[in-house]
């Protein structure tokens, strides 16, 4: 099987490259081991974070480093065994979320979230995806006045520097917007321009839809396969080899594993996170997406149920499931909100594909002729997909692209 591309990574971030490039006329055949959208993609909170122009830091106060170290948070775990082979991720995070460094990395952040909401917009439309999606923001609760105010004047500072809307929420605004929520609560923040997506493994396949209808194909294979094949690339499928000119990594935290094969040193680090579903007791009705956000865990209400996720879980990418966070989120949550059974035989796990600078790595390969990289988005693998698409798509077929990727480029790594 021949083609022009090759993508390896059938995720948000794969699917949307896969359809970028079939809009431009290029035949793709899209690979992966698993059918898509069901790995990282599968087990997100659901939002497509327009605010999210500042990436999450490393805790830099030592007070709160000190209360992580104790391994009994909700928003934050880890494995005290993996911890060495973690050290040099996490020192480099930690360097680089200095208030300094952090304030200029989120200076080049921001204009890729700033297409989040439209580039998502162009596929749902062209998919028939819009019954997914919801156009009333998301929501934070606050159990301290003091954490309020300050993420109040937060909110206002990323209004004026960056244009993102926003409400603040005394707790009388919380209980007639959320009447079977309870707690602590002395008022909220409401995020108003992003979307939230009830079943995001549904959109992901919506999308697939639209790119077969373009013409593209879905394969499964083995991206450890790919190789160099004369001027371009092969891979080994369950249909045959696939032989491509130009090839496109997008296997968020197993992009690795290939690159690594290739000579690339990228420090790629994972973020593990899970989630639950539940029946809400009693008919009670959750309005909102929901942050809580002292404690670390988020409540959504899709599709199959309430989804409860929950924050950071730092350990090997590989290593058996070990949910506590869920357990302890669970357990909070409950005090707040009816969530009666679960739904879900067990708790989903997954990756989130992190680098040390929170930014991800978009471009061509510094040392192979057709070889492109998209992918460690960390947190906003979601929100960030559609635009990275279009942006991997133009800068391959030679067209303008949208905006300057250059602060996402591989050689920020000296791979």
């Amino acid at each position: 099987m021949e083609s022009d591309v090759i993508v390896l990574g059938a995720g948000i971030i794969g699917v949307s490259a896969a359809i970028h490039l079939a809009r431009r006329g290029r035949q793709v055949v899209l690979i992966d081991r698993r059918p898509p959208g069901e790995e990282t993609s599968f087990g997100n909170a659901g939002l497509i974070q327009r605010e999210g122009v500042v990436p999450y830091g490393f805790p830099q106060q030592f007070g709160l480093l000190m209360r992580y170290a104790l391994n009994k948070r909700v928003d934050a775990s880890f494995h005290w065994r993996a911890l060495p082979s973690q050290a040099a991720f996490l020192a480099r995070y930690w360097w680089h979320s200095n208030a300094g460094r952090h304030q200029k990395i989120s200076a080049a952040y921001a204009p890729l979230i700033a297409h989040s909401i439209s580039e998502h917009a162009d596929l749902i439309a062209a998919a028939g995806a819009g019954n997914l999606i919801a156009r009333n923001g998301w929501q934070e609760v606050f159990r301290s006045q003091a954490v309020m105010d300050a993420e109040f004047a937060e909110a206002e500072r990323l209004q004026k520097r960056h244009g993102v809307s926003h409400r603040q929420l005394s707790a009388q605004d919380l209980a007639r917007g959320e009447p079977f929520m309870s707690g602590p609560f002395v008022g909220g923040l409401h995020w108003s321009d992003p979307w939230s997506v009830r079943d995001p493994h549904a959109l992901t396949m919506a999308y697939i839809g639209y790119f077969e209808k373009l013409g593209g194909r879905f394969v499964t294979g083995d991206a450890a396969s790919l190789s160099a094949d004369g001027s371009g690339w092969r891979v080994q499928t369950a249909d045959g080899p696939v032989s491509a000119r130009d090839a496109v990594i997008a296997l968020g935290p197993w992009s690795d594993m290939v690159t690594r094969r290739l000579g690339y040193r990228f420090p790629l680090g994972v973020k593990r996170g899970y989630h639950m579903h539940y029946r809400p007791e009693n008919g009670a009705t959750l309005n909102n997406w929901t942050l809580d956000k002292e404690t670390g865990y988020l409540l959504a209400p899709m599709n199959r149920g309430i989804r409860l996720t929950t924050g950071a879980e730092f350990t090997g990418r590989d290593a058996p499931k070990t949910p506590v966070q869920l357990d302890r989120a669970e357990a909070v949550a409950r005090r707040i909100f009816p969530l009666g059974e679960r739904l879900d035989p067990e708790p989903w796990m997954g990756a989130r594909p992190c680098t040390p600078d929170m930014m991800p790595i978009i471009g061509k390969a510094p040392r192979h002729a057709g070889l492109w990289f998209g992918f460690g988005h960390a947190h906003h693998g979601l929100t960030l997909g559609p635009v990275t698409g279009r942006l991997l798509a133009e800068a391959m077929t030679g067209e303008a692209v949208l905006m300057d990727i250059s602060a996402y480029a591989p050689e920020r790594f000296r791979p």
